[in-house]
Protein backbone atom coordinates (compact mmCIF):
# COMPACT_ATOMS: atom_id res chain seq x y z
CA UNK A 1 0.00 0.00 0.00
CA UNK A 2 1.16 3.98 -0.89
CA UNK A 3 0.23 6.71 1.31
CA UNK A 4 0.73 10.07 -0.76
CA UNK A 5 0.90 13.08 1.88
CA UNK A 6 0.84 16.87 0.15
CA UNK A 7 1.84 19.96 1.29
CA UNK A 8 2.43 23.41 0.64
CA UNK A 9 -0.74 24.49 -0.50
CA UNK A 10 -2.40 28.29 0.57
CA UNK A 11 -3.19 31.77 -0.79
CA UNK A 12 -1.61 33.87 -3.01
CA UNK A 13 -2.29 36.71 -5.29
CA UNK A 14 -2.03 36.53 -8.84
CA UNK A 15 1.47 36.83 -10.37
CA UNK A 16 2.63 34.80 -7.19
CA UNK A 17 4.66 31.79 -6.98
CA UNK A 18 3.61 28.53 -4.49
CA UNK A 19 5.51 25.12 -4.40
CA UNK A 20 3.77 22.24 -3.55
CA UNK A 21 5.30 18.63 -2.36
CA UNK A 22 4.13 15.09 -2.53
CA UNK A 23 5.76 12.77 -0.33
CA UNK A 24 5.04 9.22 -0.85
CA UNK A 25 5.85 5.95 1.72
CA UNK A 26 5.13 2.39 1.31
CA UNK A 27 5.79 0.04 -1.12
CA UNK A 28 6.29 1.76 -4.51
CA UNK A 29 7.53 -0.45 -7.54
CA UNK A 30 11.20 0.35 -9.19
CA UNK A 31 9.69 2.61 -11.74
CA UNK A 32 6.59 4.83 -11.26
CA UNK A 33 4.69 8.02 -12.09
CA UNK A 34 3.85 10.88 -9.70
CA UNK A 35 1.40 13.32 -11.07
CA UNK A 36 -0.56 16.43 -9.84
CA UNK A 37 -3.89 16.94 -10.70
CA UNK A 38 -6.53 20.07 -9.69
CA UNK A 39 -10.02 19.97 -9.43
CA UNK A 40 -12.01 23.95 -9.40
CA UNK A 41 -15.57 24.26 -7.65
CA UNK A 42 -17.74 22.60 -10.07
CA UNK A 43 -15.29 21.30 -12.15
CA UNK A 44 -14.21 17.64 -13.32
CA UNK A 45 -10.43 17.07 -11.52
CA UNK A 46 -8.12 17.31 -14.38
CA UNK A 47 -4.15 16.24 -14.93
CA UNK A 48 -1.61 19.32 -14.29
CA UNK A 49 1.66 17.49 -14.84
CA UNK A 50 3.30 14.23 -14.07
CA UNK A 51 7.13 12.59 -14.42
CA UNK A 52 8.26 9.02 -14.54
CA UNK A 53 10.86 8.06 -12.81
CA UNK A 54 13.62 8.66 -15.06
CA UNK A 55 12.32 12.23 -15.69
CA UNK A 56 10.15 12.41 -18.34
CA UNK A 57 7.31 15.02 -17.90
CA UNK A 58 3.99 15.88 -19.12
CA UNK A 59 2.37 19.22 -18.54
CA UNK A 60 -1.38 20.32 -19.54
CA UNK A 61 -1.63 23.34 -22.33
CA UNK A 62 -2.87 25.87 -19.57
CA UNK A 63 0.40 25.70 -17.10
CA UNK A 64 3.00 24.92 -19.52
CA UNK A 65 6.06 27.35 -19.25
CA UNK A 66 4.52 28.59 -15.64
CA UNK A 67 5.00 24.90 -13.75
CA UNK A 68 7.54 22.59 -13.42
CA UNK A 69 7.22 19.34 -12.19
CA UNK A 70 10.46 17.53 -10.43
CA UNK A 71 11.28 14.76 -8.14
CA UNK A 72 13.33 13.73 -5.24
CA UNK A 73 13.60 9.48 -6.36
CA UNK A 74 15.63 8.80 -2.83
CA UNK A 75 13.22 10.45 -0.99
CA UNK A 76 10.31 9.48 -2.70
CA UNK A 77 9.22 12.91 -3.47
CA UNK A 78 7.36 14.85 -6.26
CA UNK A 79 7.52 18.71 -6.62
CA UNK A 80 5.19 21.09 -8.38
CA UNK A 81 6.38 24.55 -8.58
CA UNK A 82 3.86 27.20 -10.14
CA UNK A 83 4.68 30.53 -10.73
CA UNK A 84 3.12 33.30 -12.57
CA UNK A 85 -0.06 32.23 -10.77
CA UNK A 86 -3.99 33.15 -12.05
CA UNK A 87 -6.90 32.67 -10.16
CA UNK A 88 -8.04 29.76 -12.82
CA UNK A 89 -5.77 28.01 -10.85
CA UNK A 90 -7.52 27.99 -7.95
CA UNK A 91 -8.35 24.87 -6.85
CA UNK A 92 -7.63 21.88 -4.92
CA UNK A 93 -4.63 20.12 -5.76
CA UNK A 94 -4.05 16.21 -5.75
CA UNK A 95 -1.18 14.30 -5.71
CA UNK A 96 -1.26 10.59 -7.18
CA UNK A 97 1.13 7.91 -8.15
CA UNK A 98 0.53 5.28 -11.15
CA UNK A 99 2.56 2.26 -10.26
CA UNK A 100 4.16 2.19 -13.95
CA UNK A 101 6.75 4.41 -15.89
CA UNK A 102 4.83 5.08 -18.84
CA UNK A 103 3.48 8.80 -17.77
CA UNK A 104 -0.64 8.87 -18.13
CA UNK A 105 -2.90 11.90 -18.13
CA UNK A 106 -5.68 9.88 -17.28
CA UNK A 107 -7.30 9.33 -13.43
CA UNK A 108 -8.03 6.09 -14.08
CA UNK A 109 -4.42 5.48 -14.39
CA UNK A 110 -3.15 6.26 -11.24
CA UNK A 111 -4.20 3.86 -8.24
CA UNK A 112 -3.01 6.03 -5.20
CA UNK A 113 -4.23 9.35 -4.07
CA UNK A 114 -3.20 11.96 -1.45
CA UNK A 115 -6.15 13.98 0.37
CA UNK A 116 -5.25 17.41 -1.67
CA UNK A 117 -4.20 20.85 -0.86
CA UNK A 118 -5.97 23.80 -1.09
CA UNK A 119 -4.42 26.93 -3.72
CA UNK A 120 -6.04 30.24 -3.59
CA UNK A 121 -5.60 32.68 -6.25
CA UNK A 122 -6.35 36.13 -5.79
CA UNK A 123 -7.16 38.92 -8.04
Amino acid sequence: QVQLVESGGGLVQAGGSLRLSCAASGRTSSSYTMGWFRQAPGMEREIVAAINTSGATYYADSVEGRFTISRDNSRKTAYLQMHSLKPEDTGVYYCALRLSGIVSVHLSGYSYWGQGTQVTVST
